[in-house]
């Protein structure tokens, strides 16, 4: 979730994107279902409100010249044939999205989930996963965030409680 340039580029990690590679390949090899989610808007952002404290900036404004381009999944792990593509509006990749009729109509009930940034996307989406009665699993190292101890109080003490969490090794040794 949220791998689009604009955001990989903020969370440098040289390892990040190789191990969401990782996980990728093991899911399609697997038969898994790769749904990536990203975060978009209309041009001159009608859905944001000025009191939104994440997006409120971008209200009434402009979009940026080549702001398509930076909000494209980043090319390592673009999306092949098949894959799912959905925009969300906000911060949980279920927000004004049409994500939980993607996952019904695939008669999928549990999700894998990595992304950018866990203490963002990822922790709102396994609350609001969770509360769908899906099934979850967090792949640690296939979630970033600017505070390292967020991503590890998050990952080691929040999520356990709703999701499995593993690494995306442990993960992909059982596909």
């Amino acid at each position: 979730m949220d791998v689009q340039r604009v955001v990989v580029d903020r969370y440098p990690d040289p390892a990040y994107l190789p191990r969401l590679r990782e996980a990728i390949g093991a899911a399609r090899a697997g038969g898994v279902p790769v749904i990536y989610v990203v975060v978009g808007f209309r041009p001159g952002y009608p859905e944001i409100s000025v009191r939104n404290k994440m997006f409120g900036r971008l209200a009434g404004t402009t979009p940026l010249v080549g702001g398509d381009q930076a909000s494209q999944i980043h090319p390592d792990v673009a999306p092949e044939p098949g894959d799912v593509l959905v925009t969300k509006r906000r911060v949980s990749a279920f927000a004004g999205s049409d994500l939980d009729m993607v996952l019904r109509a695939g008669d999928v009930d549990h999700l894998v989930l990595t992304g950018i940034a866990t203490s963002g996307v990822v922790l709102s989406t396994v609350r609001q996963a969770a509360d769908l009665d899906f099934g979850l699993t967090v792949l640690a190292d296939g979630c970033l965030d600017a505070d390292p101890e967020v991503h590890r109080v998050l990952t080691e003490k929040v999520f356990p409680h709703q999701a499995d969490v593993t690494t995306v090794a442990g993960w992909a040794a059982t596909r």
